[in-house]
């Protein structure tokens, strides 16, 4: 007896040696991994029919590959060329503005200053002067450190790329045994073995579909507003205020809001407060009107744990983490779930 036990501590022992070994081989991979089972999972629909008219499952996952390529990487390609140049047309025009700018603050202060009602208050104009000069220098200084990550990145990015292509394609052609395989090795029933794979589904393409639609929405109004305002690279702006759409609480604000104070002290007044008036009333309202409605039922979690676990993502993961979070925090719950009911079966 004995015999057999010290048999099953040494295989469980080599057992988690080996999927600890096996995690940390797949670690540097873990994002094209991630988005390749995300994306094999919003295209599934597709892959099953297109498996039904096609008898190759290799074929069959091949033309949903090509589809995905076609709808969301060429586009994507598109913009991110485009966002590239007008990344660089923004920096170049700030850069040169600057000075201008600098100006601007220094002229608004001396008017300040002027005012015989705010003397009272000894507001040091000079210290003013200087560190709202020193932020507009820092904003510039960002704005071109992020270019040159961004093309120093361009190869791990594309090697990145590659590989979640590949995985992809295994994920689409394999996917249903990949599944049956996940399901088996956890012994928790069919049934709540259903529950987890259908709550990693749902939260997986109900976060997407918020976060596509509502951040693209607020990254079309931005943009059609910094056009008709006159703004430097509404585009660069507008494809910008999508990717921090995702961030809870404070979204997109964080950049029409800075844009209208610019413009403002670049003495574009009325284009300026056109600017943080619509940001205020229409862009900021977005989520409110179409949250709800997209969200439904799909997504059976508190505000507040939605608001958290996206923070906590976007914190540990980067921006993958805005979907990585709320699907963490999906999984967890429903496993207490499980775990309640599973408590009261044995206690009754």
């Amino acid at each position: 007896m004995n015999v057999e036990r010290t048999k099953h501590v040494v295989f469980y022992v080599l057992l988690g040696v080996a999927t600890l070994l096996l995690l940390y081989i797949l670690k540097p991979f873990f994002y094209p991994i991630f988005w390749a089972a995300v994306l094999a999972i919003v295209f599934q629909p597709l892959q099953r029919r297109l498996g039904q008219k096609i008898t190759s499952p290799g074929l069959a996952a091949a033309a949903t590959l090509a589809a995905i390529v076609l709808i969301i990487i060429v586009p994507a390609g598109l913009i991110g060329g485009l966002l590239l140049n007008e990344s660089l047309h923004v920096y170049n025009s700030l850069n040169m503005e600057s000075a201008r700018i600098e100006m601007q603050i220094e002229d608004l202060v001396k008017r300040i200053a002027a005012d015989p009602y705010l003397r009272y208050f000894h507001i040091d104009m000079s210290f003013v002067t200087e560190n709202t000069a020193t932020l507009v220098k820092k904003a510039t200084g960002f704005i071109f450190t992020s270019l040159s990550n961004l093309t120093q990145n361009t190869i791990m990015f594309l090697l990145n790329f590659v590989i979640m292509l590949y995985t992809l394609f295994f994920f689409l052609r394999d996917g249903d045994r990949f599944v049956r395989m996940i399901v088996r090795l956890i012994p928790l029933g069919a049934e709540r073995e259903g529950l987890l794979l259908e709550r990693f589904t749902a939260m997986t393409m109900a976060t997407l579909k918020v976060t596509l639609i509502i951040g693209g929405l607020k990254g079309l109004l931005g943009s059609i507003v910094f056009s008709l305002t006159g703004v430097h690279g509404a585009l660069t702006w507008g494809v910008l205020m999508v990717f921090t759409s995702i961030i809870p609480a404070v979204g997109c604000a964080i950049v029409w809001g800075p844009v209208g104070v610019v413009m403002i002290l670049m003495g574009q007044v009325w284009e300026g407060l056109i600017i943080l008036v619509c940001g205020l009333t229409v862009i900021s309202h977005v989520d409110t009107f179409l949250r709800p409605v997209l969200v439904g039922q799909a997504i059976r979690m508190h505000t507040l744990l939605i608001f958290l676990s996206t923070l906590g993502g976007l914190s540990l993961f980067g921006i993958s983490g805005f979907v990585i979070g709320p699907v963490i925090v999906s999984l967890a719950q429903t496993l207490w779930e499980i775990h309640d009911e599973l408590w009261h079966q044995n206690n009754l």
